[in-house]
């Protein structure tokens, strides 16, 4: 069993209703799975323990079985969860731009 990292987005803005329930959530309190959110946008960033990939995202998809109103639209991988997840190849992944110091 290993770590896998990914980002589910939701179809809208998490409103703060919603939010006061999810403060409630035992679910969402191991850290496995936490909220983010932007303009006009809300997700949650995972961590999730499991075998495999496809484990892992079904295990956090299970967390918002009884979540009101919230629908997850898509799971993204973006460059650093490829790389954490091992599966960065220069020709798939781009290398974050250099740090100026």
């Amino acid at each position: 069993m290993r770590d896998w990292y990914f980002t589910l987005i939701l179809d809208t803005v998490l409103s703060p209703e919603q939010k006061d329930f999810l403060d409630g959530l035992d679910r969402f309190a191991d850290g496995e799975v936490g909220l983010i959110e932007g303009p006009g946008y809300s997700g949650f960033l995972c961590v999730v323990p499991a075998v495999g990939l496809t484990e892992a995202i079904a295990d956090a998809l299970e967390r918002f079985e009884d979540f009101p109103g919230v629908l997850v639209r898509r799971v993204e991988l973006d460059w650093v969860a490829l790389d954490e997840n091992g599966m960065s190849t220069p020709a798939v992944v781009p290398a974050p731009p250099p740090l100026s110091v």
